[in-house]
């Protein structure tokens, strides 16, 4: 039995997980797990319905078909129906110098914990090359100095092209991402941001958390859009900080904070358990 992933979303109406299962069912197919929620409906936004279906096919039905029988069924445009082999995401990562999220995912990959092939690094410096050479995995210095933004991110998107990737990881890539590089991958590329958004966007989170006397300090995992800092979050944690913490004192404890945010977020996106709805999500 091949093992997939059904992701429905759309308006709410009634009979959506009836359909869904009597599909599933006719095709000879047996539900493993389903989630679902409705969204209340306000003033804006009509209700809206997300369901995500882990199911085992047997191994000679094309789940194209699956699909199709599901599109007939259930005829309404607006409702998006998307399935997916239940399977590792092939990524890659780019980081710039600091190699706290770094580590800690290629060490997680190591011991097959991220449910993710990671395919390559890419930096714009060469700082991290030594320790990615450890775990056999391609590393690409690809400078940013003596190009413009553009010439940049063009020598990064060939390199990308060679791999192919599902999603891209911003491993502490201290780099703004144009709106063009970042057109080649909607809605697939994760960023860990260090503070608790919408606070203290851009350089320097801890150095403004210490000058406002901050009681706690976070980090954010997001989708990258066009607008700095603020696509769609995934996941978001925080620690208790009072007023013996230095600045430095915040940054460590920061650092630890951002690693366990990015492999929460990388986990849930990995098992196809984000929504994307305007600029929010729905986690399943």
């Amino acid at each position: 039995m091949a093992k997939h992933i059904l992701l429905m979303d759309g308006p709410d109406a009634k009979g959506l997980i009836f359909h869904v299962t009597s599909v599933l069912y006719r095709n000879e197919c047996n539900i493993i797990s389903q989630d679902e929620y409705v969204s209340p409906a306000t003033d804006l936004v009509e209700s809206q319905f997300f369901m995500r279906t882990e199911f085992e096919s047997p191994d000679k039905l094309d789940p194209q078909k699956v699909l199709k029988d599901l599109q007939e069924t259930i005829a309404t445009p607006e409702i998006s129906l998307r399935i997916s082999p239940k399977k590792k995401k092939d990524v890659v990562i780019l980081a710039t110098k600091e190699h706290h999220c770094l580590s800690d995912l290629l060490i997680r990959y190591n011991f097959d914990e991220l449910d993710a092939n990671v395919l390559a690094v890419v930096s714009n410096y060469n700082t991290l090359q030594p320790f990615v050479s450890k775990f056999g995995i391609p590393f690409h210095y690809i400078t940013h100095e003596h190009k413009t933004r553009e010439e940049h991110e063009e020598a990064i998107l060939r390199t990308l092209e060679i791999y192919k990737p599902e999603y891209l990881v911003l491993a502490k890539y201290m780099r703004i991402l144009s709106p063009e590089f970042v057109s080649h991958y909607p809605n697939k590329i994760v960023n860990i941001h260090h503070s608790f958004l919408p606070a203290f966007i851009g350089a320097n989170p801890y150095r403004q958390a210490y000058e406002r006397g901050v009681k706690i300090i976070g980090a954010t995992a997001h989708f990258v859009n066009n607008n700095l800092d603020e696509g769609p979050i995934i996941a978001q944690n925080v620690k208790d900080v009072d007023h013996s913490y230095a600045a430095t004192d915040m940054a460590r404890e920061g650092k630890e904070v951002e690693k366990s945010v990015l492999t929460q977020a990388l986990k849930l996106v990995f098992n196809d358990r984000v929504f994307i709805f305007g600029n929010r999500t729905v986690i399943l």
